[in-house]
């Protein structure tokens, strides 16, 4: 809880916003000692109204690429190439459900996606950490986003 405070940046929050009160009883409720309350929330499994038609095929083709980790190097005297690549790709279903698939290489990254062209290559130094976020919007439009870490 003391680093949700510290994100919640609560100097700003008295000088910017009113919050409302929240009961102590209240479930997942936390009241910090300046008496700004935060109810903590968790999102349900899916969506809570019937998105199962084509309207909703843009939730659908939304992808997220965890690159927990990409790097190569050589090493010893030969000159051996170390590699190591691990990745989960995340997916919404047909009622808006989120579940994560393991990805087993860098040819499953969109070509949008930036840091690991020479992945592969005779031995190039690389370590590489992003989430990469790809989607196609109502109209069919490619969208996307990349944050490396």
């Amino acid at each position: 809880m003391p680093k949700l405070w510290d994100i919640l940046a609560l100097d700003a929050l008295h000088r910017n916003q009113l919050i409302p009160e929240v009961p102590a009883e209240a479930p997942y409720a936390q009241v910090h000692s300046d008496g700004v309350g935060v109810v903590l929330a968790q999102a349900t499994a899916g969506a809570d109204i019937d998105i199962s038609g084509p309207e909703f095929n843009f939730v659908r083709s939304i992808r997220v690429y965890n690159v927990t980790y990409a790097s190569q190097r050589e090493s010893g005297r030969d000159g051996d190439c170390n590699r190591s690549f691990s990745m989960r790709i995340g997916s919404y279903g047909t009622q808006g459900g989120f579940r994560w698939a393991r990805g087993s290489s860098p040819s499953q990254l969109p070509q949008a996606h930036v840091g690991l062209e020479r992945y592969g290559e005779h031995c190039p130094g690389i370590f590489h950490r992003s989430v990469f976020v790809d989607w196609r919007d109502y109209e069919g439009n490619y969208g996307f986003e990349q944050v490396n870490y």
